[in-house]
């Protein structure tokens, strides 16, 4: 066990490259069980998720080999276990998308139930019903779910909601059926494309890509490929509300400008202005951040929602910036009714905040955070309360990082470049 030592209140500067996409790299993974041929990866985020991921694999008969900082090789030729490991897959979220490629390759999967983040019911009846209609036999038990196929068969879909990973899963099930199937209110967010690009390369047929009605042309010989998993916009976006509340000049290198409009539109309201140079994303420093009111100095309202709107995974992050925006919001959660808990950590280090239910938070800022004792809780919290113990009066410590160091790489490490003072040290 690991805690971060933080001393706050240091204004920061530099130019940090993002990591890979977590949420891209984890599908991807999932989707090399679609063919026996070598599949390099790219720019893959050295983290606990992925790492969990590659054990699964392996456990299945897979192998694979870093073959460079970020680069991995893998090959799923000899897989015939299709029982997933138990214990590994209460480690990550992510393992459910075994279901889609481990079905679609050997007709038959037995998954444990998941695990990852605790921030609300997270459902999974989207991904059983979108492989029932593909043909697949799922007998839900309390303990696993146990899938098999005589034959994946093209349908047309329509996801009862926008799930990433139930269209994920539908995704790499139709890539190999027999068949053309359309996924109709598919989530289309960043990472969902680049599983798409990649399964492209590996010889899909996929129309549609980066819309919400998706034509997916099933075939049986997919093949190896090279694949770049995209930067990470949710670290893009951390960042940047980072470099807001220490009234740093930050410049983050190598963005995707067209995932960051909604991000940069939100951040906008709570007074946070950047401007993208030869494919950097800048955040000025010193800003006189305030709240930019609705019409009629009517108080604005923060919420999320399936791409392209605010994404859920940066609410927190927006949050914690609002506390050093003069003025106030309402933040309204509407697909996690746990992930708003979090805020009772800030409100101890002089956030005033009012928790209205699960679902909203009103934040009147600025207010002077001072420097705490924490615990991470999930991966994005935990993100949300490292941003605030550097803008802090203080010294804060924050226990349980194991949770930040699923969703970002070496975090201490990209952060003393920047000039923070923090430590990684072992737990007592």
């Amino acid at each position: 066990m690991e805690k971060f030592v933080i001393e706050g209140g240091h204004q920061l500067s530099g130019s940090v490259r993002p990591g890979g996409s977590k949420n891209e790299a984890l599908p991807c993974l999932a989707a090399t069980m679609l063919t026996d041929e070598e599949i390099t990866l790219k720019n893959v985020p050295r983290i606990n998720d992925v790492e969990v991921m590659l054990q699964v694999m392996e456990d299945m008969g897979g192998t694979h080999e870093w073959v460079g900082p970020n680069t991995v090789k893998i090959q799923n030729k000899n897989i015939e276990k299709t029982q997933l490991d138990r214990e590994l897959c209460r480690k990550v979220r992510a393992s459910i998308l075994f279901a889609g490629s481990v079905l679609g390759r050997k007709e038959k999967c037995e998954l444990p139930p998941p695990g990852g983040d605790v921030i609300g019911r997270r459902r999974l009846d989207t991904h059983f019903l979108a492989l029932e209609a593909l043909g697949a036999n799922i007998e839900v038990l309390p303990d696993k779910f146990s899938m098999t196929t005589d034959k994946l068969e093209g349908t047309n879909l329509f996801l009862d909601e926008a799930s990433v990973t139930g269209t994920e899963n539908a995704i790499m099930a139709a890539a190999v059926a027999q068949g053309t199937t359309t996924i109709r209110n598919a989530a289309c967010e960043p990472h969902v494309q680049g599983l798409c690009r990649m399964l492209v390369a590996m010889g899909a047929r996929i129309h549609g890509i980066g819309t919400n009605i998706l034509t997916i042309e099933g075939t049986k010989g997919l093949w190896g490929c090279e694949h770049t998993i995209g930067p990470d916009y949710l670290e893009v976006g951390s960042l940047a509300g980072l470099a807001a509340v220490t009234g740093s000049e930050i410049t983050i290198e190598d963005v995707v400008p067209k995932d960051l409009r909604m991000i940069r539109m939100t951040f906008e309201k709570l007074g946070v202005h950047t401007k993208i140079e030869d494919g950097n994303l800048v955040v000025p420093e010193d800003q006189p951040m305030k709240v930019d009111y609705d019409i009629g100095d009517a108080i604005p309202k923060i919420d999320d929602a399936p791409w392209p709107a605010f994404p859920t995974d940066l609410m927190s992050i927006a949050i914690t910036v609002a506390t050093q925006s003069k003025g106030t919001v309402l933040f309204f959660e509407k697909m996690f009714e746990g992930r708003m808990f979090f805020v009772d950590s800030l409100i101890a280090m002089g956030a005033r905040i009012v928790f209205c239910d699960p679902h909203r938070v009103v934040v009147v800022g600025p207010s002077q955070l001072y420097g705490s004792t924490l615990e991470s809780p999930d991966v994005r919290a935990g993100m949300s309360l490292l941003i605030a113990a550097l803008c802090a009066e203080g010294e804060s410590t924050i226990y349980n990082v194991r949770q930040i160091d699923r969703g970002y790489e070496r975090i201490e490490e990209k952060l003393i470049g920047l000039g923070a003072k923090i430590e990684r040290l072992p737990v007592e």
